[in-house]
């Protein structure tokens, strides 16, 4: 039996270093399936504060994670995340966007 990869980002929506108009929330899509109670997602704005809905819960695949956006105007927005995979690894990155006034 092989030995599976942890989870790593595959993509995400917004996409990683895009520019897009007031997102509603952060779509995070991994390369295998991840444990929700055990990741999480943060948002901030350029200022450090966090426009993130506090939880990220699952999509609508298991290798999926989401988060509500609360107030993302015109600026930069910095998306840090840390997942458990199904394999029990934990991995965590970080990415950015913009969205347009």
């Amino acid at each position: 039996m092989g030995a599976k990869a942890h989870a790593m980002l595959d993509h995400a929506v917004p996409a990683v270093g895009s520019t897009v108009s007031a997102p509603k929330a952060v779509v995070l899509t991994f390369s295998e399936g991840v444990e929700p109670a055990f990741s999480h997602i943060e948002v901030t704005d350029s200022k450090g504060r966090r426009v993130d809905g506090g939880k990220a819960s699952s999509g609508s695949a298991k290798n999926e994670l989401r988060t509500a956006l609360k107030g993302a105007g015109p600026g930069h927005y910095t998306v840090k995340w840390s997942v458990l995979s199904v394999d029990t690894h934990k991995t965590s990155g970080s990415f950015s966007f913009q969205v347009n006034p």
